[in-house]
């Protein structure tokens, strides 16, 4: 069922977008012409709970969708970030002040497999602690916020969070929590 790359040409490139055009061929010997795909670096996002078992929210506005959502801490892996932990990590201390002793790899999914190139690997951090001020970016605004783990799924529930990623990330940090309580690990 894989498709054949028969030709590959860039109409932009940025550092937060690349287009390209491809022509490829099915198995079945049909052209595809044009496909259009978008080259994103991968990203990261983090259910994060702190010692106190406060999960950290975050409040920012969203230039596209013109509003303020409320989300979980993430966002673009650096060409510097060793690993996908390692950006979750920069990105939680920058975001929110806070560092964390265990990580746990929640897997990642793809926001669009059929347009898109990249991965958007989740983590649940647990035992968080703020350790500095925030180090936010010039054009970042981002308010904190504290909430009971139990509120959190709740206001899941209540489909209170407009990302579809961190939607994810919440429900499979959710599922680990679950995981860790049996276990009295948390």
């Amino acid at each position: 069922m894989d498709w054949k790359l028969v030709n590959s040409e860039y109409l932009f490139k940025e550092p937060w977008l690349t287009l390209r055009r491809d022509i490829c061929e099915t198995p079945a010997g049909v052209l595809v012409n044009p496909y259009y795909v978008l080259e994103y670096p991968d990203w990261v996002c983090v259910m994060a709970v702190t010692e106190s078992r406060q999960v950290i929210l975050i409040r920012q506005y969203r230039h596209a969708y013109g509003r303020v959502l409320l989300e979980i801490p993430g966002g673009v892996m650096d060409a510097t970030d060793v690993s996908p932990e390692a950006a979750a990590r920069r990105e939680l201390l920058e975001e929110t002040g806070f560092a964390f002793h265990q990580f746990y790899d929640l897997g990642a999914v793809s926001h669009n497999p059929s347009t898109s190139t990249n991965l958007t690997h989740m983590f649940l951090a647990t035992g968080g602690t703020r350790v500095q001020e925030q180090a936010l970016d010039e054009n970042e605004e981002i308010e904190v916020l504290l909430k009971d783990i139990d509120e959190v799924e709740a206001m899941l529930k209540e489909r209170e969070f407009l990302q579809s990623l961190h939607v994810s990330c919440l429900h499979y940090g959710l599922e680990k929590i679950k995981e860790l309580r049996g276990r009295g690990e948390l």
